[in-house]
């Protein structure tokens, strides 16, 4: 395993945001790790996060202008600790997120921050896509900026799960809506890390008879 990866799931696990258990996912499936990015509790950690989103970015998109998207709640600080993360690298991009009920006075409209203007691109900074339910949900609200095109979408964990069909929920929102989705590791790669230590061996079997049912097609 590359070293970022391990690093990363060594953090997610350290920061509360990696736990084994029994969780139910947005998508409703009962599942027996979650990935909650509303764990982030300190500056340190979000500075932290920022960082690997803002490393991906690089990695995936170089120096290409586009404005970040935190869909209410939680990806909210990430995109903006991903907007400071990407600053502190030269690359000063603007962010915006929405809200959960449209605001009829002030300002007004659903989004708060940066307004996209006509032909400017978005990138959505996600925590994880387990069946797609909730990037679709921000499509729909985005949908409501004329001219405005999403470029990518930026998750922590690629979670390997089918999406309405057999192929990943990740790809099946790639096709849809014409763009990749990109993330830091996948679900192998947390099994791969936990199988280093035999206590972890519980956990890794619990996972992996959860991915034979719900497992997208590799």
């Amino acid at each position: 395993m590359e070293s970022y990866k391990r690093e990363f799931i060594q953090f997610l696990e350290s920061a509360g945001v990696l736990r084994f258990g029994d969780f139910t996912a947005k998508s409703g499936r009962k599942i027996p790790y979650f990935i909650n990015a509303g764990d982030i509790k300190t500056g340190a950690q979000i500075r932290r996060l920022g960082e690997f989103y803002a490393e991906a970015y690089m990695e995936k998109l170089g120096a290409r202008r586009a404005c970040l998207y935190g869909p209410a709640y939680k990806g909210i600080p990430l995109a903006v600790s991903a907007s400071a993360a990407l600053a502190g690298r030269g690359l000063d991009l603007p962010f915006f997120f929405n809200r959960k009920e449209e605001k009829d006075h002030g300002e007004g409209g659903i989004f708060v921050g940066y307004k996209p203007k006509a032909g400017e691109e978005v990138v959505i900074i996600e925590d994880v896509i387990t069946a797609g339910t909730a990037i679709r949900e921000s499509m729909e609200n985005l949908s409501a900026l004329e001219g405005v095109r999403v470029a990518a979408v930026f998750v922590m964990v690629d979670r390997k799960e089918k999406g309405r069909g057999e192929r990943s929920a990740m790809a099946e929102v790639g096709d849809e809506f014409g763009f990749p989705v990109y993330s830091v590791v996948d679900v192998y790669d947390i099994i791969e890390y936990l199988e280093e230590k035999p206590e972890n061996a519980e956990n890794v079997r619990r996972i992996r008879d959860y991915l034979a049912v719900y497992g997208a097609a590799l």
